[in-house]
């Protein structure tokens, strides 16, 4: 069994704790894509894909990483926020649901590696971000957040009805990538040289 991380898996998790880096500072160059106070950035779309290429356990240890740097102060959140002063923040939730996200969606495809299995798993993995990531909002504003004007459970989601469409798409697309990666590219026979001389 394979406990040790090869110098390839640690390339990739780098890779993936950057991406998610820039997905979530897409907003300060566009700041419109702020609704409701939940920023509208690419990270589900990584945090899913780096479950489907990574598989569950590298795709989550290198979403906890990526928490754990921005918890410890690195700028990798959303507007190039850090700190451990984010797990108070109304959409940290977002950031940990990543770790599950990952998982699951890896965990799933590691079952049967088909084209329905990616898609499926993804959309999965989108589900568990929003699940987790709008009841742990709804509960920041409620218990320890300032909560803005006439705010419910209801609005809350209808918050995440903006993103929702993009975030479907966008998760579809991850899916396909990464059937298309796993096969075209991580399947070569020179990767697996690569990988095992690594």
């Amino acid at each position: 069994m394979k406990t040790g991380l090869r110098t390839i898996d640690l390339t990739l998790a780098g890779m993936f704790v950057g991406l998610m880096a820039v997905g979530a500072n897409i907003t300060s160059f566009v700041p419109f894509l702020v609704i409701g106070g939940v920023p509208i950035t690419l990270q589900t779309f990584f945090a899913i894909l780096a479950g489907a290429i990574l598989g569950s356990r590298l795709g989550a240890i290198t979403m906890a990483v990526y928490a754990f740097a921005g918890l410890a102060g690195a700028p990798v959140f959303s507007k190039f926020g850090g700190g451990f002063a984010s797990l108070l923040s109304p959409t940290f939730g977002f950031i940990l649901s990543f770790i599950v996200t990952a998982y699951v969606t890896g965990k799933l495809i590691e079952k049967k590696k088909s084209v329905p299995v990616y898609i499926t798993a993804a959309l999965i993995g989108m589900v568990i971000n929003y699940v987790f990531g709008t009841n742990w909002m709804y509960m920041a504003y409620k218990l320890w957040f300032t909560a803005p004007e006439g705010f419910t459970y209801h609005l809350a989601w209808l918050w995440m009805a903006v993103p929702l469409p993009k975030d479907i798409i966008l998760s579809v697309f991850a899916g396909l990538m990464a059937h298309r990666l796993e096969h075209r590219v991580f399947a070569s026979s020179q990767f697996r040289k690569m990988t095992r001389a690594a």
